[in-house]
């Protein structure tokens, strides 16, 4: 049987689904993180329910969604209510498991930054910004986020925290008064991190033929390596044909590697 190909997304997405259980409540973006919940949803969760943003709950999207507020997501959907609401009556009160984070650094505390690189007042990037994403982070609980492992995305300290993790450690985030758990795992292209008990994001698993050196030598801190090292289990077809024939037929997020 011919080895499988596949491009560093769908690695990262696939894994990303792993971590859903059957019967989460997810606040889905676009793009990846969507992808990887409906990825989920048709394999060991289908009854995995995602709440988008823009206020749609229970969302079925028949077609890969270009927007929060793209109208495939109401069609089927369990409900549909105001932005407020989603953020008061469901995200606020605990109503949320999970939420997919974004952003172009994320350090060693797990908080991210979707603002600025460099100076506030005088920014070599002027990043999107938080949207959602701040109280996403505070209020959710459990978070994930997918990124490539690149040093210059996982800076020891961000330079702007958009969305906090375990902020300067564990502890911090109560004593701010913050409810949600925090980042619980960050999935890259080379393995997951998650935090140890002080907060610290560490490397708790690797994808097949990747080494925890390359691990540390793209990471800005001295990236920790779990004593009990696991290995993340191998891609399967089942997972690249759904994502490639139902879910991203033209490619738009997962560039498939054929």
């Amino acid at each position: 049987m011919p080895e499988i190909k596949y491009s560093s997304a769908e690695l990262m997405i696939i894994n990303a689904a792993r971590l859903l259980r059957d019967g989460d409540v997810v606040f889905v973006g676009v793009g990846q993180p969507n992808l990887a919940c409906n990825l989920a949803k048709r394999t060991h969760a289908p009854n995995l329910v995602m709440i988008y943003e823009a206020g749609v709950i229970g969302a079925e999207p028949e077609r890969l969604p270009l927007s929060i507020g793209d109208p495939t997501l109401v069609s089927g959907a369990l409900s549909v209510v105001s932005m407020y609401d989603i953020f008061a009556n469901y995200l606020q009160r605990g109503n949320v498991d999970v939420g997919f984070m974004g952003g172009a650094q994320i350090d060693k505390y797990g908080n991210i930054n979707a603002t600025t690189i460099g100076d506030y007042a005088r920014p070599k990037v002027r990043l999107p910004g938080s949207g959602g994403s701040q109280e996403i982070a505070a209020w959710a609980n459990r978070c994930y986020i997918m990124t490539p492992h690149q040093k210059r995305r996982f800076p020891e300290k961000v330079e702007f925290m958009t969305s906090a993790g375990f902020i300067d450690g564990k502890g911090a985030r109560e004593a701010r008064g913050l409810r949600g758990g925090g980042m619980l795992a960050v999935v890259t292209d080379i393995g997951i991190l998650e935090p140890d008990a002080s907060g610290e994001m560490m490397l708790t698993a690797l994808h097949t033929g990747r080494t925890s050196e390359e691990a540390k030598a793209n990471t800005g801190w001295n990236l920790k390596v779990a004593e009990s090292l696991k290995t993340t289990e191998p891609v399967t077809r089942k997972e690249l044909k759904i994502l490639r024939e139902e879910l991203d037929p033209t490619g738009i997020y997962i560039k498939s590697a054929g």
